[in-house]
């Protein structure tokens, strides 16, 4: 697995982020979309929202996709520019749109949640191994990328195959499963999300969606039928997240070090967005060499810095008021609890009397 912590030469980015982003449109209030009278323009997408808060954190990011020449695809450049993400390797196709999608405010885990894409043919499904050749992609520490874009179309899963298959000098890949049934044409999903996973070096998992997908019950199960990536987190929702990591350069058969770090208590506005925060935190936290737990503690803030305000996108906490957290002692860190503005609120501030 190609190391995290080296330094890179002057054109090369921390952090690549490959895949659709949408223009999301989110309700002026609750209920039914058939109900809801307006909608706020925001801009939606698992991949391009870890770049733009691992660019907001000052790590060098590129974002690579396809949008079509319409002015949503201006939009989702320049929004995700102002970022500091570099945005120089999207590709503009004049025949296909760029996706959008609607969504209702209330909980994703409710029957009353609803949303509505218009993603099908979208400019990012034409991304294949012709129109984004993975050679192109291997400046850059992380490569990360996601399930999501393996379900968009034929020539998309060709190219995350391509992008998680063995090659010399491919950059380390970072997988976020991502498993969402309703994008799927067929039951082929769980098998190809499986199959794209063992192709990687670091996997982010919830256990929730490797229940449903590979009905794996626990992050020991998961790691037993993921042997393959040197790195694997299992997210556990409020509970915590824990990560089984293999020495360097060892094989599938050498034991792991596992580390568990408990999630903070958060006072949630809106579950969205948090496991891309996750991740983001995570490989912010990779990227600067940190300790295990310091790791999985990071992606906990930044996921908490996303569940705390309306929307999937947020900039996270600061690294020194982040890096502050971290450092509590278990016990103490166990008594956090994180409420709306709490990124720019002192220590004593977010935690519990």
């Amino acid at each position: 697995m190609s190391s995290l912590t080296g330094t890179g030469a002057v054109d090369v980015a921390d952090v690549i982020c490959l895949g659709e982003s949408m223009v999301t449109f989110l309700p002026s209030q609750p209920g039914r979309l058939a109900d809801v009278p307006s909608f706020a323009r925001a801009i939606g997408g698992a991949e391009s929202n870890a770049a733009c808060a691992l660019a907001a954190a000052g790590h060098r990011v590129r974002w690579v996709s396809r949008v079509g020449s319409d002015g949503f695809g201006d939009h989702l450049i320049r929004a995700i520019g102002a970022y500091g993400v570099d945005t120089s390797a999207v590709g503009r196709d004049p025949r296909r749109p760029t996706g959008i999608y609607f969504r209702t405010a209330t909980d994703r885990s409710t029957d009353a949640h609803e949303v509505v894409y218009y993603r099908r043919g979208s400019a990012a499904s034409a991304m294949s191994p012709e129109t984004v050749p993975p050679e192109s992609l291997d400046a850059t520490r992380v490569l990360h990328v996601s399930g999501i874009t393996a379900a968009l179309s034929e020539d998309c899963l060709a190219l995350m195959r391509a992008l998680t298959a063995p090659r010399a000098g491919r950059p380390l890949i970072s997988f976020d499963v991502n498993h969402r049934p309703g994008l799927w044409r067929a039951d082929s999903g769980p098998r190809v999300l499986l199959e794209l996973a063992r192709g990687a070096d670091l996997v982010f998992v919830g256990d929730d969606e490797a229940e449903t997908a590979w009905g794996l019950a626990g992050p020991e199960a998961v790691r037993a039928a993921l042997p393959e990536p040197a790195v694997l987190v299992v997210k556990q929702g409020a509970r915590g997240a824990t990560m089984f990591e293999r020495p360097a350069g060892a094989g599938p058969d050498a034991g792991d070090t596992v580390t568990f770090a408990p999630a903070p208590t958060v006072d949630v506005v809106a579950p969205v967005g948090a496991g891309d925060a996750f991740a983001a935190g995570y490989l912010s936290a990779r990227l600067r060499g940190l300790a295990p737990k310091a790791l999985l503690r990071h992606g906990h803030l930044w996921a908490a810095a996303t569940l705390t305000v309306p929307g999937d996108l947020t900039a996270p906490p600061g690294a020194d008021h982040a890096d502050r957290l971290v450092a509590l002692d278990d016990e103490t860190w166990q008594t956090l609890r994180l409420g709306p503005g709490w990124t720019s609120a002192e220590d004593e501030e977010v935690r519990i009397p």
